[in-house]
């Protein structure tokens, strides 16, 4: 077997097209191969004095199968990294781009064979590409690649920082929408990767904002694998799914109408509501595989939250009692299960019986959520306003300094 010597004088590329040709007549005999190698080699040379680096790229390239299948690995990486290299000295960058196809579109070829080490190699040419949008390209070819070789978990961490290169690629949203289908469906296999993977499909369903109701309707199941998985979750309580214009389009449609019913009793309702659902439904909650006590854990819990949101701050344990459908002895286990899942932050007041509660998460923060949010904001803006325009008054009025102190402090 030819190996490269990496002290050798011969110039990297020239000792990279010998070995290249080396492999591809290593079945001839000397007469014949001896030749065919000079040949080879001299027209390596050829092209590089002349800097005619693309073509030079596809030559060392016309035997990329025969090198793939038969160079150990150490040898492949270093073959393969001197043709990369060939890319920083291209004379512009659609030519550097050009050449980082060629390669990569030889490296799909058996993917299957050395896949990490394939994955690699796009990688090292993702970091030699200068232009943005080169860059965007062969990420997709490594995501692609990654998928066909069965090593799509390697790509998990590049994956987790999808959305700061989104930002350095500037591409489009049609561009991003395959992004994060393919981040989401990678790290959906991905073990510890369930919440990234329904976070970019959120991102996925939302990049439909604006769409026409065509375009919107290509992503009906994935806006029902997010309905689906959103419920099963027994950590995520809160969802925007209900406003997104795939999701919106389930509420009309014949076969997964119930699907999104079932979304917005639990963003929207109470236990009741789901258990009136569950006994008509029945069999769809057991075709997406929803486990009804889990359902019923999970709708207890969000129903608190509701009753949280739009109360006074203080709830009766009766009405936590009717609303979660539990007996009385129940009602602080339930509250306490609350507030250990940070879903509300709140105290009991055993002795009158009532839950006092100081914070929750709301189900839904759409619209409605932002503007009281942002009402908050405006008081607290006013009333700190208000409190230096008395300081300041203080100030020029000569204020007894104990009656400052108060004012200071409040």
């Amino acid at each position: 077997m030819t190996t490269l010597v990496e002290t050798s004088d011969e110039e990297p590329t020239l000792a990279v097209a010998r070995t290249i040709a080396e492999l591809a007549w290593s079945q001839a005999g000397a007469d014949i191969a001896e030749p065919q190698v000079a040949q080879y080699v001299g027209e390596a040379e050829a092209l590089l004095v002349s800097e005619r680096f693309s073509d030079l790229a596809s030559l060392l390239l016309t035997s990329a199968d025969v090198v793939l299948a038969s160079a150990p690995e150490k040898d492949l990486e270093c073959i393969f990294t001197v043709i990369s290299n060939l890319v920083n000295k291209a004379h512009s960058p659609e030519e550097a781009l050009e050449m980082a196809n060629q390669i990569g579109n030889k490296l799909f070829v058996l993917p299957l064979d050395k896949p990490a080490l394939r994955l690699k190699i796009v990688m090292s040419l993702y970091n030699m590409l200068t232009t943005p949008y080169g860059r965007y390209l062969l990420f997709k070819k490594a995501l692609k690649l990654a998928i066909a070789g069965k090593v799509s978990d390697l790509m998990v961490p590049s994956l987790k920082r999808l959305d700061t290169f989104i930002k350095e690629w500037n591409i489009g949203n049609s561009e991003k929408r395959d992004l994060y289908l393919d981040a989401t469906n990678i790290l959906k296999e991905t073990k510890g990767s369930g919440k990234e993977s329904f976070v970019y499909l959120v991102k996925y369903l939302s990049s439909f904002a604006g769409e026409d109701a065509a375009t919107a309707s290509e992503a009906k199941e994935d806006a029902v694998r997010a309905i689906i998985e959103f419920v099963k979750a027994p950590d995520m309580f809160q969802c925007d799914l209900l406003d997104m214009l795939p999701v919106r389009q389930l509420e009309r449609d014949a076969k997964y109408a119930p699907v999104y019913r079932l979304l917005e009793i639990f963003l929207t309702s109470h236990l009741d509501a789901y258990l009136e659902f569950q006994t008509a439904n029945a069999a769809t909650i057991k075709n997406y595989g929803i486990v009804h006590e889990d359902a019923m854990t999970k709708m207890r819990l969000m129903s608190l939250t509701g009753l949280a949101s739009k109360g006074s701050g203080e709830i009766p344990y009766s009405v936590v009692r009717d609303t979660l459908k539990v007996a009385d002895d129940e009602v602080e286990y339930w509250i306490v299960r609350a507030i250990g899942s940070k879903l509300v932050e709140a105290k009991m007041d055993q002795m009158r019986q009532v839950v006092l509660i100081s914070r929750c998460t709301e189900r839904v923060f759409g619209a409605p959520q932002w503007r009281e949010l942002r009402s908050r904001l405006a008081g607290w803006k006013e009333n700190i306003t208000n409190v230096e325009r008395v300081l300041e008054n203080a100030k020029q009025t000569g204020v007894p300094q104990g009656l400052q102190a108060a004012v200071e402090a409040h």
